[in-house]
C-alpha cells in the first residue's frame, strides 16, 4: 500500500494540438515537409462566392421597371386642362392634390399612377384618361 502513495497520477494532460496549421510561406511549407507533418493543402474561395449562382442571377430575365403614366395619359391631361383655362395650380385645387402631383403626371413622371387620382382628373377635365379611348370627351349620363 505504501506504493499507491509514491505514484503520481496526472490529470488532464493537453493533447497535442489536432488544429492544422497554416502556412504561407514555401519555406515553412518545405520545413514542414522534412520533418514528415502531414500536408493537406484546401483551394480558399470568396466568402461565399458561387460562380454558378452568379451566373443565374446575371441571366434572370424579370422585369423590374415601374410604371409610370404613359405619354398620351399625360399628353391628354395638358390638352384637356388647357382647352378648360385651367393653370396646374387650379387643377390641383379642384382634385385636391398638390400642385407637384399634377406637375408629374403632366409630365409623364409620376410612378404608379394612382387610380383615384386620374379619376378626379377625369370628372373635373370631362376627358377619359384610363382605359381605351384615352383622350375622348366623358360620356355623361
Amino acid at each position: 500500500m505504501s506504493d499507491d502513495w509514491d505514484s503520481v497520477t496526472v490529470i488532464r494532460k493537453r493533447p497535442q494540438s489536432t488544429n492544422p496549421q497554416v502556412v504561407r510561406s514555401e519555406a515553412a511549407l518545405n520545413a514542414a515537409r522534412r520533418t514528415g507533418a502531414q500536408i493537406v493543402t484546401e483551394k480558399k474561395t470568396s466568402a461565399g462566392y458561387d460562380a454558378a449562382k452568379m451566373g443565374k442571377i446575371e441571366n434572370e430575365t424579370e422585369d423590374f421597371t415601374v410604371p409610370k403614366v404613359s405619354l398620351t395619359v399625360s399628353k391628354a391631361i395638358q390638352q384637356a386642362r388647357a382647352a378648360k383655362g385651367l393653370t396646374q395650380k387650379d387643377l390641383a385645387t379642384k382634385i385636391n392634390e398638390k400642385q407637384t402631383i399634377v406637375n408629374e403626371y403632366e409630365a409623364g413622371k409620376a410612378i404608379n399612377p394612382n387610380q383615384q387620382i386620374l379619376g378626379k382628373m377625369e370628372r373635373v377635365l370631362g376627358v377619359k384618361l384610363r382605359g381605351q379611348n384615352i383622350g375622348a370627351p366623358l360620356g355623361g349620363k
